[in-house]
């Protein structure tokens, strides 16, 4: 992903590169190392409007509040979660993440989530809190003096049901030493319109296919042209196509097979010249194609694509 796409809270990373990134990272390090070191790096404005949610909020407690009600400026909703829970002098900061606790990648995100729940907390309170007790959905590590720095407790549970972190009400109610009047609102509706206008990022694969279908549209597309628009060697990208499951002939025959049939579809033009403008060398193969793929005729195959937008009423 380009530099100015990361640096933008209006672009979202695909949740599979995410999670790819943890499983990676985790390879090299425990996931506790992994927790602490992203929960250091996330200084206020990392995340963009969801740290100023908490942070310049009348009490860190309306601030955490407004942070679960627009979790998804910073997490896909559909991977990960935020929940508050009050009860009577306590309030409970959950984490939900569903993938089992032997997963490593998945416990590293949940332990680095309630650092920074914590140490966002504390930012807005202007003075550091020490939580009740941390409970976490992960297998107990060998060594985890680095969680208790983090977390600023020893009462940690590990192997929880669920992953949560829990303070006194009265830690989180009292005024917020940089709260202004009216800037939740103001936050609140960026968050929003942040939501309501985002861009989600394509993975690897998305953006290679565009960028072959683009060459396809300006001629006959090579592996060496492609490469270098997507500023890449032609080995790199023949091993990066390996990685994902495909190949370089399969990803262009793929390509070909759907502006062939949108020709057939969309245009008049004959199968000669359709034949032509797609790199076949004469209508016999590009009807042995289309036979290969569709098991019909390319006559046949541009009735049946009208007969289907005629009961549609196109």
């Amino acid at each position: 992903m380009a530099p100015h796409h990361l640096n933008d809270d209006l672009c979202r990373t695909p949740s599979a590169t995410a999670i790819r990134i943890a499983e990676l990272t985790t390879v090299h390090a425990p996931w506790t190392e992994m927790s602490v070191l992203l929960a250091r790096q996330s200084d206020i404005g990392t995340l963009g409007v969801w740290d100023y949610l908490i942070t310049s909020a009348p009490t860190p407690l309306e601030g955490i509040r407004d942070a679960a009600a627009h979790f998804a400026t910073v997490a896909d909703p559909l991977t990960d979660g935020m929940r508050i829970t009050e009860d009577g002098g306590h309030v409970t900061i959950g984490h939900v993440n569903r993938a089992d606790i032997t997963h490593e990648a998945a416990c590293g995100i949940r332990g680095y989530a309630l650092g920074l729940y914590r140490r966002r907390l504390g930012e807005a309170a202007g003075r550091r809190l020490v939580p009740l007790r941390v409970s976490l959905a992960a297998k107990a590590p060998a060594r985890h003096e680095a969680l208790v720095e983090l977390y600023g407790t020893r009462r940690i549970e590990f192997e929880a049901p669920a992953s949560s972190i829990t303070f006194r009400t009265a830690d989180l109610d009292s005024p917020a030493p940089h709260a202004q009047p009216g800037l939740s609102a103001v936050l609140r509706r960026h968050a929003e319109q942040s939501l309501a206008s985002a861009i989600p990022l394509r993975d690897w694969p998305a953006l290679f296919r565009t960028a072959l279908a683009s060459a396809h549209d300006e001629g006959a597309p090579t592996l060496s042209s492609v490469a270098r628009r997507m500023a890449l060697s032609a080995r790199t990208l023949q091993r990066r196509l390996e990685e994902h499951g495909t190949t370089w002939s399969e990803e262009v025959e793929t390509v070909r097979r759907e502006h062939i049939a949108r020709l057939l579809h969309d245009t008049d033009l004959s199968v000669d010249s359709i034949a032509a403008r797609s790199g076949y060398a004469d209508a016999r193969a590009l009807r042995r194609a289309v036979k290969r793929w569709y098991g019909t005729t390319p006559a046949a195959l541009r009735r049946a694509g009208r007969g289907a937008d005629a009961q549609a009423g196109v």
